[in-house]
């Protein structure tokens, strides 16, 4: 069995049932988060808040970005910076509700995960 190239983009460290279906929440989340932001942002946010370890290539990303683009759930702005086009992309109003709900559903399968595999939260 071939593991599909955008999750082999994502990281080899968890398992494609585990990445599967959760880079557009990523995507959209910080989106939601932050307003517009554009490719290298999103990769180098996603490696920051995973403390390294999902890094974000853009052979997993852009596909991602244009598929949400068509869906119509992000808009494009196009600026001139330092002599070269810097593409961002920002939340429509039907994305940012997809935002809301997505990671919404995310954060209740994982509260019921933890209680179906008995995980106890880490203390800090």
């Amino acid at each position: 069995m071939t593991i599909p190239k955008i999750l082999m983009y994502l990281c080899i460290m968890y398992s494609k049932e585990l990445i599967k279906g959760t880079l557009k929440t990523v995507i959209l989340q910080l989106l939601s988060d932050n307003g517009r932001m554009y490719g290298y942002e999103i990769t180098r946010r996603v490696k920051e808040l995973s403390e390294g370890e999902l890094k974000l290539t853009e052979g997993a990303l852009y596909p991602t970005l244009h598929k949400l683009e068509n869906e119509g759930l992000l808009s494009t702005e196009k600026v001139q910076v330092g002599g070269r086009v810097r593409k961002y992309y920002r939340l429509t109003p039907v994305g940012r509700t997809d935002a809301f709900r997505k990671t919404n559903e995310f954060r209740s399968f994982t509260e019921m995960m933890n209680k179906v595999l008995n995980i106890k939260p880490k203390l800090t």
